[in-house]
């Protein structure tokens, strides 16, 4: 037998012993994909911040936050994935584990998936994190494998695994990596991601190494040094596999089949390599990649098995032969078919080896505006008639508003609105945030999933059946514009089409008429700041009352009622004038009745005020629909007592001045507010009605 040579005479930058000492100095890297994935999100460059979400502490990581269609929300979902794959990192239980996530359709399982496959191929592309694997050449040499000269790894092993298997032992090996510059703490830094060759590569390395008769410069002359393709089309690093129908489904589409083509040149039929891995869907991703299980309970028993052997053994088997994988395994369901599938009780292993995570729907309003966006679109809107098609300012918040309100449940200690602003880290009333945890609480305790907070309610899906029935309506059409009052509309055949659980269905109905209701009341604002022809007239107002009520306390305070304050956002000196009638009038519309009432709400302002600047300089109170309501109500009625009302004023434009008043408001809404002809017209006459005012 030769002389093991534990030193390459040849030095290239596709050898194996270059690229053992390129780990060594840190061009290139080993590490699971766990490591990987771990070190994208939490790694030096990346930011992660600590933020409260219905009132609990959690973190925020932006590396999801990042990109023109980036995630929104799923902040809990978020920190149990990455606290799953940092425990796998670290060697914990996780390592033997999928990560599953359950929930209603529509809610954004799959676009997590997708986008986190989407960022690790970003990272994986950047030169100093490239993945590399191995292939045998010169195969013709060896006399037993016809045409095939070149033999890549099925599963994309990494060549450090391929050197620590390389000799007949791994003491052998370990002195092999030593006398590259390896340390021992290297070494055993390295044996902790050991695993053995596939079944393949360890047949032709053997055979490789019998035909060199155990010459290791020679061998080393028939192994080259290759990067991992990234492709997502080609399902490689990352991969999906959607669940198929019972006659279609295989398990050949995961672990791959015998190849007739390769059997007509390979003449050993004990030679493992027989068998064509890559046409299915784990080899592809078994390098340390992703692999992603859509609707995973939904494929047959059989399938499910597969997926069992692979999660807890980390291995492809066929047929008594084995190939160790590197893969993180992310699967998505919706709460039904996981609902079916724990009721088959012989299935239970495979929930044992899931970190299931049950994600629900936003409930967070204002980041909904930002989902709606996406489901509005970024392009530019046209007719059928290729003329341009103008968005009202109010669309994306009725919408918001309404689907989020169908996520919230009843409850005893808080209403829907009080939910919904609470969610969003808005005033709601005197109500607290620690109101809003204990509801989630209860309801998060209870063994039904689909009653946890957040779990039911109209999905992205149904919002998008919304917009594209608003964009077929002849009036949308006709007139050139989307025009909020007209999604209602849409909302509700959406219920009542696609929504088939009747007590579901009442719901929603009702959670619809409470968003026209907040709705109604952003019209007013709007036709306020109109009427005034100032785009923000009504916030001025809504500052004012608070300003006033802070002042009517204050020690300097003259007899001239002139309080002057510093304003937050200017950092200048401001004069006020304290007008106990304005504040007053406001007060009665909150109904306010007696001085202890009045001097309670004051309190509760006075306090917003000290904790809101403090987090916000830019803070304006508008969050607070019923003080910007009271604030409107009564400008509204003083400052056109004369016309009789505003209502009168504009729904009556047979004489000049009424004309004159409604053509100005159109004007200042087309060209200070972002209305169009269209929208501003109907935003005037919906305000008219008295539909919706309750």
């Amino acid at each position: 037998m030769a002389k093991q040579n534990l030193s390459s005479p040849k030095e290239n930058n596709f050898s194996i012993d270059n690229h053992v000492k390129d780990v060594l100095s840190g061009k290139r890297k080993f590490e699971n994909v766990f490591q990987s994935i771990t070190n994208m999100i939490l790694g030096d460059n990346k930011s992660m911040h600590k933020i409260t979400v219905n009132g609990r502490t959690t973190y925020d990581f932006d590396v999801f936050r990042q990109g023109k269609k980036h995630i929104i929300g799923m902040f809990d979902e978020i920190n149990s994935f990455v606290s799953f794959v940092k425990d796998a990192a670290e060697g914990g239980s996780s390592s033997e584990m999928a990560y599953v996530l359950i929930g209603e359709p529509g809610n954004g399982k799959t676009f997590f998936v997708d986008f986190l496959s989407k960022l690790y191929r970003e990272y994986v592309a950047l030169p100093q994190n490239n993945r590399f694997t191995f292939r045998f050449k010169n195969l013709d040499k060896l006399g037993s494998y016809g045409g095939i000269k070149v033999i890549e790894s099925q599963t994309f092993e990494d060549p450090m695994i391929l050197a620590m298997n390389l000799y007949s032992s791994v003491s052998k090996s370990k002195e092999y990596i030593s006398s590259l510059g390896a340390k021992p703490e290297n070494i055993d830094k390295f044996h902790q991601n050991y695993r053995p060759l596939g079944a393949c590569s360890d047949y032709i390395l053997n055979q490789i190494k019998e035909y060199c008769n155990h010459d290791y410069d020679k061998i080393k002359e028939f192994i080259d040094i290759v990067p991992i393709p990234l492709s997502e089309t080609r399902g490689t690093l990352t991969g999906k596999y959607a669940a198929k129908d019972k006659i279609t489904s295989s398990a050949v589409d995961l672990l791959g089949e015998e190849s007739i083509t390769r059997l007509l040149h390979i003449s050993d039929t004990s030679n493992p390599y027989r068998f064509d891995l890559r046409r299915g869907a784990l080899a592809r991703v078994a390098g340390g990649g992703i692999h992603f299980a859509d609707e995973i309970f939904k494929n047959k028993r059989d399938l499910v098995q597969v997926y069992l052997g692979v999660i807890q053994n980390r291995t492809i088997e066929m047929e008594g032969f084995k190939w160790p994988i590197d893969t993180l395994i992310v699967a998505t369901s919706n709460n039904s078919e996981f609902a079916r599938f724990l009721e088959e009780k012989e299935e239970a292993p495979i929930i044992d080896r899931c970190r299931v995570t049950y994600m629900a729907h936003n409930t967070n309003y204002i980041l909904q505006q930002d989902l709606t966006k996406y489901s509005i679109g970024s392009r530019e809107k046209t007719t059928f008639t290729a003329e341009n098609l103008h968005i009202d300012p109010n669309l994306n918040y009725a919408v918001s508003v309404a689907v989020t309100l169908s996520r919230m449940p009843y409850s005893d200690k808080l209403t829907p609105i009080e939910i919904m602003k609470l969610s969003a880290g808005e005033v709601a009333g005197e109500k607290s945030m620690k109101t809003l945890s204990e509801v989630i609480n209860e309801l998060n305790s209870d063994p039904d999933i689909t009653k946890r907070f957040g779990q039911k309610g109209l999905g992205h899906r149904n919002l998008g059946r919304a917009i594209q029935m608003l964009l077929e309506r002849s009036e949308t059409q006709e007139g050139k514009c989307m025009y909020a009052g007209d999604v209602f509309v849409a909302l509700e055949s959406v219920i009542l089409d696609y929504v088939h659980d009747a007590n579901d269905r009442a719901k929603y109905l009702k959670d619809l008429k409470t968003a026209k209701g907040l709705y109604r009341k952003k019209v007013m604002t709007t036709i306020f700041n109109a009427y005034m022809d100032e785009p923000d007239a009504i916030e001025k107002d809504v500052l004012n009352y608070v300003n006033m009520i802070i002042g009517m306390d204050a020690k300097n305070l003259g007899s001239d009622k002139i309080w002057t304050y510093r304003d937050p956002q200017t950092n200048k000196l401001v004069p006020i004038k304290i007008d106990e009638n304005f504040i007053n009038s406001v007060e009665s519309r909150l109904g306010l009745k007696n001085l202890e009432q009045k001097q309670s709400f004051r309190t509760t302002i006075s306090k917003i005020y000290g904790q809101k600047m403090i987090q916000d300089s830019s803070y304006n109170f508008m969050d607070n629909n019923e003080l910007v309501k009271a604030v409107t109500d009564v400008r509204l009625k003083s400052d056109v007592a004369g016309a009789g009302s505003l209502v009168g004023a504009l729904s009556n434009r047979t004489n000049e001045e009424n004309q004159k008043l409604f053509n100005r408001m159109i004007q200042t809404m087309t060209k200070k507010l972002g209305y169009c002809k269209t929208c501003s017209i109907k935003t005037i006459e919906y305000f008219c009605t008295q539909d919706d005012a309750n």
